[in-house]
């Protein structure tokens, strides 16, 4: 049964959420969907022979996360992902994108475990049962600690556990995923894991960064290979999270400090991936801090892709350093979220107008991550949200001007279906179109969830 959106005591006004008529939204064929992430959501972390992950060591860290919060129980949805599932069906979403916990699925050896994969098959399972297409993120950060005790993505051995892993699942999963994604934000992974500290591992080294970068975008390359041979009906892709950068006046230096910007930010994940080279400018910005790149390994990085992830937050404004670098400006009287970010929705049309003109072999996009944290709270049964349902008009707004300018987006899935272990941020700032008690567990669906799932119905009585 379709969630009923219509809000107790509604006065029939305009929904605030509905895009125009001449929206691409409105074509049955763009995609609309709901994302998450394991460690966020699971919970569990130590049962049915799950092994730990380097965020139960970083949240265990004293310092590392606000609160002391950790992802241990997080939204116990390993318990309940069926109904977790019911929801996200009600609420009319036409697809989901999960990841799946490395260190729940495999054992220090590299041996199937058995019981975690059963989890995935059981929840993919339904989530087919239900119509809902199925993207599948095989690492979203969760790196079991055992691997990162011999070196992590610095230790190029880890490349070949990744390969083995993506193997395993492919296996185990063909034909009930209707796209992979190898990697989430490997920026993340090697900015904040390994180049300042921000994220687990918690090392900062910028030499660390881009080896690590080197190696997560290598595992890419042969984890690509193994899906594509496992399961070739599904689609194989990447995420990337990108990020406007803006200069802080029309100053040379300035408008090179927003190119560099972009550079660290964009061009360091999608030169290897689309043109099979890094920038040259990163290692102005970073001198001395190439990594070892071996004979073959671009090429491998380089495999087509079938559709690439794009992620969307905010965007940064920067001057020079007065060297070789760059520095944010925040800006005065701008719309910011919880998490202190500037809402601009413009950044996201302009990075993807950019990226189609660039890379000449860009391939399909699907937004994989929008949206934005805001301090939700219960009342009288209720959640309003109103500044989190205009954001996602308003950036829902910036994808169908990219369309109209010639850019091939197939879908967008926003952040998040439910509120959740926000990393290193923990359990303060709310992401979900769905509200989480994480005393009781208790699911409150939001004001912009019930118009998002109005708006879908809509669409599908639509002729």
């Amino acid at each position: 049964m379709a969630y009923d959106a219509v809000a107790p005591g509604s006065t029939g006004q305009s929904d605030p959420f509905t895009p125009s008529v001449d929206s691409v939204l409105w074509r049955k064929d763009f995609l609309l969907g709901a994302a998450t992430a394991s460690y966020q959501i699971e919970g569990a972390v130590d049962e049915d022979g799950r092994l730990p992950s380097i965020w139960d060591t970083f949240s265990a860290t004293p310092g590392k996360v606000l609160a002391g919060d950790t992802g241990a129980v997080a939204c116990d949805h390993y318990h309940r992902w069926e109904s977790d599932i019911e929801l996200l069906s009600g609420l009319n979403f036409e697809a989901y994108r999960l990841s799946v916990a490395w260190p729940r699925v495999m054992d220090e050896a590299g041996r199937p475990n058995r019981k975690g994969l059963d989890f995935y098959k059981r929840l993919v399972g339904r989530l087919k049962d239900k119509g809902l297409q199925t993207f599948v993120t095989l690492y979203h950060w969760d790196l079991p600690q055992h691997l990162e005790d011999r070196g992590g993505w610095l230790n190029r051995e880890t490349v070949y556990r990744f390969a083995d892993y993506a193997d395993l699942m492919s296996r185990e999963l063909s034909g009930y995923v209707d796209a992979w994604m190898t990697l989430n934000e490997p920026w993340c992974s090697a900015f904040l894991g390994y180049g300042n500290g921000h994220h687990a591992p918690g090392l900062a080294n910028v030499r660390y960064a881009t080896q690590a970068m080197h190696h997560l975008l290598l595992a890419h390359g042969h984890a690509t290979q193994a899906l594509r041979a496992n399961d070739p009906s599904s689609m194989k892709g990447i995420v990337a999270n990108v990020g406007r950068g803006t200069a802080n006046s029309a100053s040379e230096a300035d408008q090179h400090a927003a190119h560099l910007f972009e550079v660290q930010h964009n061009a360091w994940i999608l030169d290897p991936l689309l043109k099979g080279e890094y920038p040259q400018d990163l290692w102005t910005l970073w001198p001395g801090a190439e990594p070892l790149v071996l004979g073959g390994d671009l090429q491998t990085i380089a495999v087509p892709l079938d559709f690439l992830g794009i992620n969307y937050y905010f965007r940064t404004n920067v001057k020079s350093d007065g060297a070789h670098g760059f520095v944010e400006v925040p800006l005065p009287d701008v719309e910011r979220t919880q998490m202190g970010w500037e809402v601009y929705p413009d950044g996201l049309r302009d990075l993807l107008t950019g990226f189609d003109r660039k890379y000449p072999n860009l391939p399909p996009i699907y937004i994989t991550e929008n949206g934005m944290a805001s301090d939700d709270q219960v009342h009288d049964g209720r959640v309003e949200d109103p500044q989190r349902i205009a954001f996602l008009r308003r950036h829902l707004a910036a994808v169908d001007q990219a369309v109209k300018q010639g850019v091939d987006v197939r879908g967008y899935f926003v952040w998040s279906l439910l509120d959740n272990f926000e990393w290193a941020f923990g359990y303060e700032r709310r992401f979900g179109v769905v509200h989480v008690d994480y005393d009781t567990q208790q699911r409150t669906v939001k004001h912009s969830g019930e118009l998002i799932a109005k708006f879908i119905e809509a669409r599908s009585k639509r002729s």
